[in-house]
């Protein structure tokens, strides 16, 4: 493998404050995202931040930092603003990993940056897992996102996509066999070229409608490779009940 992993972080979080910072036995939570990336085929890791703290903080665990602009309206801007930093060449790989997930697969980053070492076609790429559950595939918290015969993304919804008509006008209760429908996990591919070009692409009336910014990359017609995950991903920090459940995880010896 022969990629890069970003790791998008920043202090403001309204139900978790100070998050990146968070005590989890004995580091702070994004210097433990960071090691679960070094487990991964990335040949450089580095967390892109616009805190002096947080630089402080990965820098004394001996992991790469770079300082960037505080007004960035996404993370994905944010990543753009460190490739360039890094002068990271237009081909190269690199894995958006976000600074929540001290859980993260480093397999899971393998794959996702696979698909776009596979393919010199592909600009972008996800990970999806199957849906089980009848109540997942209605939840809108849930997104969903539909594949072509070459598993790029045709779409990425909050409403229950694919729809079985003839099936769910019997019984919403249960998914109908057959129907596997997939769940868009949220961690990113891009070539460090497109990185930079999706900066300047103009948002989407669909990604306003549906509160997903990656609507924007397929309304300019661009393609997104999904890896179809054999199971779902460990949950990330969001709130104080995530961060003790995953500190009890650490300290079990996860």
């Amino acid at each position: 493998m022969s990629y890069v992993a970003l790791i998008p972080a920043r202090m403001k979080s309204t139900r978790l404050p100070d998050k990146p910072l968070a005590d989890i036995g004995g580091l702070p939570m994004i210097v433990r995202v960071a090691e679960r990336v070094a487990l991964s085929g990335a040949v450089r890791v580095v967390v892109a931040t616009d805190d002096p703290r947080i630089l402080d903080a990965v820098e004394k665990a001996g992991f790469e930092a770079v300082m960037t602009r505080a007004d960035h309206p996404s993370g994905t801007d944010r990543l753009a603003e460190a490739a360039d930093l890094l002068q990271l060449p237009d081909t190269d790989v690199v894995i958006n990993v976000q600074g929540d997930e001290p859980l993260i697969d480093p397999k899971l980053l393998d794959h996702v940056a696979g698909q776009l070492l596979a393919d010199a076609d592909l600009p972008m790429s996800t990970a999806a897992h199957v849906i089980h559950e009848a109540a997942d595939f209605f939840n809108p918290n849930v997104v969903k996102v539909v594949t072509d015969a070459r598993s790029r993304a045709l779409y990425f919804s909050r409403a229950p996509i694919a729809w079985a008509r003839d099936a769910f006008a019997k019984d919403t209760a249960s998914l109908p066999d057959g129907l596997a429908p997939l769940r868009h996990i949220g961690i990113y591919g891009y070539r460090a070229g497109f990185l930079r070009a999706y900066s300047r692409l103009q948002p989407s009336a669909l990604e306003g409608w549906e509160a997903l910014e990656q609507l924007r990359v397929l309304w300019h017609g661009y393609a997104i490779g999904v890896h179809v995950a054999e199971h779902a991903p460990a949950p990330g920090v969001d709130t104080p009940e995530d961060l003790e459940r995953v500190r009890k995880l650490y300290a079990a010896g996860v």
